[in-house]
C-alpha cells in the first residue's frame, strides 16, 4: 500500500523543522564530535601532564578555538579545571561571517536553536538565553540563527565542556565589533540581567555559572599580518608580544583600565578575540561585583602556537587540520582562568 503524498509531505516538513531546531556542527575536521576519540585525545594530554594539578575556583576563562590537534595542549589545562552546570560563551564574529550577515556592529548576536549538535549528543541551551532576550533592550542584540550556523568559535568549546561536564548547558553569544565605550555600556546592561538571573536561581559562581571567552591569539600572514616578517626572528617577536599582552592585561587583578588597555592593543594586533575577550571580561567582572561583591583576578594557564607545537601525534581520530603550519603561517593560542579576589 502506498503512503499518501500529503502524509509524506507532512512527515518531511516535520523532519525539516526538527532539524532546524538543532544548530548543526560547522567544523567536522578540526574539532572532535565522537566521545571515544575525544577520550583518546584527553588521555594523551593527561599522560604528558601527569605531574600537574588542576586549578580550582575559576569563574571565567579564555580558550582557543583552533583545531584540537594544534591547540589541544592549550585547551586542556582550562577545561580539566572546570565542571560548570551552565556556561555563557562569548564567541567571535569572524570576517567571513560578517560578510554573510551584513557586518552588524555594536550589538550581540543571539540564536533561537533549541539545542546544538554536540559530542555524540546534543547540548542543551540554558534558560538564561531567553531570560536575556526578555530583559535586555533590543537595541543591544539581534537574533540570527544564520550567524551562529556559520560561526565556529563557540562550537569549539562544546566537546571539551561536554567531556568534563556531560550535562552542561550553554548560552551562546557572538560579539560583534564595537568601541570600548559601547562594550562597557552593553556589558553593564547585560551584567544587570545576568546578576538578576544568578540571584533569582541562587547560583554559585563557577560551579553553577561560568563565563567563557573564545579567542585565538596572533595570526601570522592571515589578514596580511606579517609586520615582523616570516622567519624565525619574526616568529619569536610575535609570540613574545602575545605573551607580553597576556601577562600585562589578562593576569592579576582585572579592572576596567586593564581591559581598556587590551582593547587599545588589539587595534594593532590580529587576535580573533579582540572583542570577545574584553566584552566577556567586562561582563564577568560587572556581574561578579553585582551578584557577589567580588572582583576578578586572572592567571595565564598556557600559551603556545601551531608552529612551536606542530600536530598532536594521534592517528585515526577522525580529526584533521584545517590550515598549514610554518613560519609563513602560524597561529598563537592562549588559555587563562579567572577567579574571585
Amino acid at each position: 500500500m502506498k503512503t499518501p503524498s500529503f502524509i509524506l509531505a507532512a512527515w518531511f516538513s516535520i523532519s525539516l523543522m526538527a532539524a532546524q531546531d538543532i544548530r548543526p556542527m560547522r567544523d567536522s575536521v578540526g574539532y572532535c564530535w565522537n566521545f571515544q576519540q575525544m577520550t583518546r585525545l584527553i588521555d594523551y594530554l593527561a599522560s604528558i601532564e601527569q605531574d600537574s594539578v588542576p586549578y580550582k575556583d575559576f569563574v571565567a576563562g579564555i580558550s582557543p578555538h583552533d583545531d584540537f590537534l594544534y591547540a589541544g595542549h592549550v585547551y586542556y589545562p582550562l577545561f580539566r579545571s572546570i565542571k560548570p552546570k551552565e556556561v555563557v560563551i562569548f564567541g567571535v564574529t569572524h570576517g567571513t561571517v560578517r560578510k554573510e550577515i551584513g557586518d552588524p556592529q555594536g550589538i550581540l548576536l543571539l540564536d533561537e536553536f533549541k539545542s546544538w549538535a554536540g559530542c555524540d549528543k546534543n547540548i542543551v541551551i540554558s534558560p538564561l538565553r531567553e531570560f536575556i532576550k526578555s530583559r535586555l533592550d533590543t537595541q543591544y542584540y539581534r537574533v540570527t540563527n544564520k550567524a551562529h550556523r556559520l560561526e565556529h568559535s563557540i562550537e569549539a568549546m562544546i566537546p571539551w565542556l561536554q567531556y568534563f561536564s556531560p550535562n552542561v548547558k550553554i548560552t551562546p553569544i557572538m560579539v560583534t565589533s564595537m568601541s570600548f565605550e559601547r562594550m562597557d555600556e552593553l556589558a553593564e546592561k547585560l551584567s544587570i540581567v545576568i546578576s538578576e538571573y544568578i540571584k533569582k536561581n541562587q547560583l554559585v559562581p563557577g560551579r553553577d555559572l561560568f563565563f567563557l571567552c573564545s579567542s585565538d591569539a596572533n595570526h601570522c600572514r592571515d589578514f596580511n599580518n606579517i609586520i615582523w616578517g616570516e622567519d624565525t626572528t619574526a616568529h619569536t617577536k610575535g609570540i613574545e608580544k602575545d605573551q607580553q599582552i597576556a601577562n600585562r592585561d589578562l593576569s592579576g587583578r582585572i579592572d576596567t583600565m586593564k581591559i581598556r588597555d587590551f582593547t587599545e592593543e588589539m587595534k594593532n594586533k590580529v587576535w580573533c578575540g579582540k572583542f570577545s575577550i574584553p566584552f566577556g571580561l567586562l561582563t564577568a567582572q560587572k556581574t561578579m561585583v553585582k551578584a557577589y561583591g567580588k572582583r576578578l583576578c586572572g592567571t595565564i594557564l598556557r600559551y603556545s602556537d601551531s608552529y612551536t607545537e606542530g600536530v598532536i601525534p594521534l592517528k585515526q581520530t577522525g580529526m584533521g587540520i584545517t590550515a598549514p603550519f610554518s613560519l609563513k603561517h602560524w597561529v598563537g593560542y592562549l588559555s587563562a582562568g579567572f577567579y574571585l579576589e
